[in-house]
């Protein structure tokens, strides 16, 4: 069965990084001619939202047996200045409800805003609770269920700012339990799509 969350990330991916790379070029060209444009890069509290395909086939994750598309949304706090010696990551929480009755979760973490020229990188690492089912086992007897409600949440994005309070990013999100729950199974679930912030 094609797993319609898989094709519409290979879908979406590209779209995604065509769009950073159109609206980064003027972006970077208005920090060159005009000295540069610091309201791009001002970094403070922001809601964002997205759209991401569900269980996306990647080396680190095994199949669920899930699919669908994921709406998020979140919150995303200013960056702690107490937290200065792990560079003032910023705060977030967020929700993802799926499309077709599989695995949603809500949860938070911390994250970091790296500015890489014309675009910047958005690593974050955090935890969620799932609500996926228990158990779930394959007609082969392997375990498919994501082995704990609690799971660490990861994520990448990839980004460039499209005016002064909004940005645009190509984003990877993983859940899974990194097999510290039981180190015979970890499926975990990729999620790859677009999400808008919106800084306040």
């Amino acid at each position: 069965m094609i797993n319609a969350g898989y094709v519409f990330g290979k879908r979406l991916l590209p779209v995604a990084l065509a769009l950073l790379v159109t609206v980064s070029g003027p972006v970077f060209a208005d920090e060159i001619e005009g000295g540069g444009n610091e309201d791009n890069r001002v970094v403070g509290a922001e809601i964002f939202a997205g759209i991401h395909a569900h269980a996306v086939e990647t080396p680190f994750t095994l199949a669920t047996g899930e699919a669908g598309v994921d709406i998020m949304a979140g919150y995303r706090f200013a960056p702690l200045d107490a937290l200065s010696v792990i560079s003032r990551p910023a705060p977030y929480i967020l929700a993802s409800l799926n499309s077709q009755g599989d695995t949603s979760f809500a949860g938070g973490g911390l994250g970091w805003k790296i500015w890489l020229g014309r675009v910047y990188a958005r690593p974050g690492i955090g935890l969620i609770v799932h609500d996926g089912p228990g158990r779930r086992i394959a007609p082969d007897g392997r375990r498919l269920d994501l082995g704990s409600r609690v799971l660490f949440e990861p994520e990448l994005g990839i980004g460039a700012a499209i005016s002064d309070r909004f940005s645009i990013e190509a984003s990877w999100v993983h859940i899974s339990h990194a097999r510290l729950f039981d180190a015979r199974q970890n499926p975990g679930i990729d999620m790859i799509g677009i999400r808008l912030n919106w800084r306040q």
